[in-house]
């Protein structure tokens, strides 16, 4: 068995295992029930699928232009993926589309208060 046979089913391996991982990702945003388990599995499996593609793709190709390309590819997803997660979460929370008897801990719900009643206090002293 020599190198390139090797190389190639590591490479199918990770192209397969990343197909599926983005599947179930797929999957989870179409069968979850509230906004926070989808975003759940939209990210985190995603990510993982699409390393395991990059990781793929980079061990067939090993030229320096491709390993960088793809090196910003995840870099740029690895930074954008928590950032929009976080984002439609928060924006979800404040427009009720969240069911919050099903939370654990609301950290949020403490800065909102505050921050409303901060909101209050200003729209007080600014009337009079």
């Amino acid at each position: 068995m020599n190198w390139d046979i090797i190389r190639d089913i590591i490479t199918g391996t990770l192209l397969v295992f990343g197909s599926l991982l983005s599947v179930a990702a797929g999957v989870g945003v179409l069968r979850f029930p509230d906004v926070l388990s989808r975003l759940h599995a939209g990210t985190k499996p995603q990510i993982l699928g699409l390393t395991c593609m990059v990781v793929a793709v980079a061990i067939q190709n090993t030229s320096l232009s491709v390993a960088a390309s793809l090196l910003v590819v995840l870099v740029i997803q690895y930074l954008t993926q928590p950032i929009s997660a976080h984002l439609i979460g928060r924006s979800s929370y404040r427009s009720d589309f969240v069911d919050k008897s099903t939370l654990i801990v609301d950290e949020l719900a403490d800065d909102i208060a505050a921050r409303d009643n901060d909101t209050d206090d200003t729209d007080r002293t600014t009337s009079k």
